[in-house]
């Protein structure tokens, strides 16, 4: 019993020193990093959507490279909106977004608040459809823009499903 007693005192022992020590330099070195280590994914997929407009600019659609370049654009325009949208927006009751806390007192704003992800989505999205229906949809950009549409298309509803609907191993799901 007292060999018991003495294996489990040791057991939960206080962390050393040494322990404490580098837990407190891990902690201090947390906060210095800088904006690009917070910012990193934001920062990468803007810049690889800068990547993907300015090689398009200059390739030839009809091309298999041009092809895919106009179809990148569309793709990571997407996922620009996502990783930004699901960080600074809302949408209530959805996996995709932050949790909404409290309520406005005015229920417009707070409607406005609680599905704002969606909102955005759905306003930008009409913009880019009205863009798209004025364009040659067989010209050079009408072809990136009709993709960015059916891209905002698969955004939103994802967004609108995921609120109701659950997928069985799926983390986001609930």
């Amino acid at each position: 019993m007292v060999k018991l007693f003495i294996e489990y005192e040791s057991s939960v022992r206080a962390p050393s020193i040494e322990s404490a020590v580098r837990l407190s330099f891990e902690m201090k070195s947390h906060k210095r990093r800088g904006f690009f280590y917070h910012h990193s994914l934001t920062i990468v997929a803007v810049g690889l959507l800068a990547l993907w407009i300015a090689l398009y600019c200059y390739s030839d659609p009809a091309t298999h490279l041009g092809s895919f370049f106009g179809n990148a654009i569309a793709d990571w325009s997407g996922s620009v909106i996502i990783i930004l949208g699901t960080k600074y927006l809302l949408e209530s009751h959805s996996a995709e977004s932050r949790q909404v806390h409290g309520r406005l007192g005015n229920p417009v704003l707070n409607f406005l608040r609680c599905h704002s992800l969606l909102l955005f989505i759905g306003v930008t999205g009409i913009g880019w459809a009205v863009l798209f229906w004025r364009m040659d949809p067989q010209g050079k950009w009408g072809q990136v823009v009709g993709n960015i549409v059916s891209e905002w298309l698969q955004m939103g509803g994802l967004v609108f499903l995921t609120k109701r609907l659950i997928e069985k191993g799926s983390k986001e799901s609930h």
